[in-house]
């Protein structure tokens, strides 16, 4: 009787697996990154523009390293208020804090070495509220552009760092926003403080919005409304009632003014090293995380910087306000469309005696409108079209 045998298998059942496989791990190889332009990669690290995710991506390889430092959208946003370690009168601002059981005395301090001009007079303005400092050390979080050789600290450790030094390395900047964490007004809840100013190497303008209350609930302005319907009748068309300089009301507008002139002064004082290290600039912004202050300079009035060096003043690490001209509109009761009421609505225009004489028209109102934005741009259109008052102030 013959057995019956199998053959040994000759060939495999899947022979494509293999090949499958092989072509897998050859692809896996390859980075896409590298086929990407160096343009279209701008393209995107100039959408991020925070400089701490920039810095982040410095680390990924070697091409992100080189290609970083030629972003020309960058974003600082400051999370502890720091200096440069130079002494020279380019520093900026200097922050020690202690620990965050003693948060709000440390606050006090900084807010004093940034603007130590602002007197007695106005010691209510001496709080600068941040985030809470590491307890462990004493610092506050990191203010820094990565590089290979940061990623080697010790992570318990951090590192401060001046957005001067934070930017040192990068070559192109066109655009650059820096953000404060907060207003440096210390001002009481429900009280409504804007300001924008811009400078060349000294003030050219500034915009000054106030309210004594803002009340967004349209019940409640409903009644307020009617509470104030005879004072607005007897308003003489925009003019400004007796009570207003009898309760206190133009000391306070007085102290708004100061203190925002102080503040946009200490803030384009300390942008001069920035500056200087920057040549590319076409925007600088320096803002704060509450929406309170905006310090504006465009390509024309930075390089008026570099040609013509700020005069500093005699008191503190501040610009020289020189002297001004304002023009001042108030309502006592100022309804939006969209239902939210200002108490004591107050505009503040201001600019510097000989521009105002020299270079502008004095009826011309138009940029004083489309300062802020909504709702605060309807409610200064608005404003303007009541009685203006003149005023002048000697530069400090």
């Amino acid at each position: 009787m013959s057995s019956l045998r199998a053959d040994p298998p000759t060939s495999k059942i899947h022979p494509e697996a293999e090949e499958t496989t092989s072509c897998l791990c050859s692809s896996s190889k390859i980075d896409h990154f590298d086929r990407l332009p160096d343009s279209l990669l701008l393209f995107v690290f100039n959408k991020i523009g925070d400089v701490k995710a920039l810095g982040r991506c410095c680390v990924v390889s070697r091409r992100f390293h080189s290609l970083v430092p030629q972003v020309d959208n960058v974003v600082v946003r400051v999370d502890c208020v720091i200096s440069d370690d130079d002494t020279s009168s380019s520093s900026s601002i200097k922050s020690h804090s202690s620990s965050s059981s003693s948060s709000s005395s440390g606050f006090s301090s900084i807010f004093r070495l940034v603007f130590g001009g602002i007197s007695k007079p106005f010691q209510a303005l001496t709080q600068l509220l941040g985030p809470k400092v590491n307890s462990r050390n004493g610092n506050g979080p990191s203010l820094s552009v990565a590089t290979d050789d940061d990623m080697e600290l010790d992570q318990a450790a951090v590192t401060h760092h001046s957005p001067t030094q934070v930017l040192k390395n990068f070559n192109e900047i066109r655009f650059l926003r820096i953000e404060l964490p907060s207003g440096e007004l210390g001002i009481d809840d429900g009280i409504l403080l804007k300001w924008r100013a811009d400078f060349g190497s000294t003030l050219d303008n500034c915009v000054i919005l106030g309210a004594a209350s803002v009340i967004t609930n349209n019940k409640i302005a409903r009644v307020m409304q009617q509470e104030n319907a005879a004072a607005a009748d007897d308003d003489d068309n925009g003019s400004i009632p007796e009570s207003f300089y009898t309760n206190g009301g133009l000391k306070l507008r007085v102290v708004w003014t100061i203190s925002s002139l102080i503040a946009a002064s200490a803030r384009h004082y300390l942008l001069q090293p920035i500056i200087a290290d920057h040549k590319t600039l076409d925007s600088l912004v320096l803002g704060d995380a509450d929406g309170q202050g905006v310090l504006c300079m465009n390509r024309e009035q930075l390089e008026e910087l570099r040609v013509k060096p700020l005069s500093a003043s005699s008191a503190s690490k501040r610009t020289l306000v020189p002297a001004l001209n304002m023009r001042l509109w108030y309502a006592p009761h100022l309804e939006l469309p969209d239902g939210v009421v200002l108490k004591g609505a107050t505009l503040v225009a201001i600019r510097p005696s000989e521009q105002a004489a020299s270079k502008k028209d004095v009826s011309d109102i138009s940029w004083v409108s489309s300062t802020f934005e909504e709702p605060y741009g309807t409610a200064a259109k608005m404003l303007v079209k009541r009685r203006t008052y003149c005023l002048e102030m000697n530069s400090f």
